[in-house]
């Protein structure tokens, strides 16, 4: 029996457990202290992934809010091209300790290749956005399914 490959196509992932969530309703939780710098901000996030791997494709489905501190960034636009051809939906970089502030490369290459770039500020850990993430997923799930009973309720 054939093993899964983890440098299968981001497309031949699963779909989402979850309806996806706008990163506008991420953005809109201030306690996190997020800041869209570059990018679109139209986004819909399906996962939330972190790594400081130098390039993290193989291991990413696709939708994903990938979190890093760039540890081993060291060439921003092929950086954000891995990202963009994997189909993450948005990168999240934390400033400090690493960088002091975000790369201005990464915010040119993240503005040009169409991939949004939020700050994250040294004090909203990487797994208190993840949490907020699937938080937002779990309301997103709720709303699916009473919509749905109503739905069934309605045909009864």
């Amino acid at each position: 029996m054939d093993e899964p490959s983890m440098t299968s196509s981001p497309t031949a992932a699963p779909g989402p457990p979850t309806p996806p969530v706008p990163l506008a309703e991420l953005l809109a939780r201030e306690e996190l202290g997020l800041r869209r710098i570059a990018g679109p901000a139209d986004a819909d996030l399906l996962w939330v992934h972190t790594s400081e791997m130098a390039d993290p494709y193989p291991y990413l489905l696709g939708g994903e809010l990938l979190l890093s501190a760039g540890v081993l960034l060291t060439d921003p636009d092929h950086y954000v091209g891995r990202l963009v051809e994997a189909g993450a939906a948005a990168l999240g970089f934390g400033v400090r300790p690493v960088h002091e502030t975000v790369p201005a490369a990464l915010i040119e290459a993240c503005d040009r290749q169409g991939l949004p770039l939020l700050e994250v500020g040294p004090e909203t850990p990487f797994t208190t956005i993840a949490r907020a993430v699937w938080r937002l997923m779990a309301e997103a799930r709720h709303r699916e399914l009473r919509r749905v009973t109503r739905a069934q309720q309605a045909l009864a």
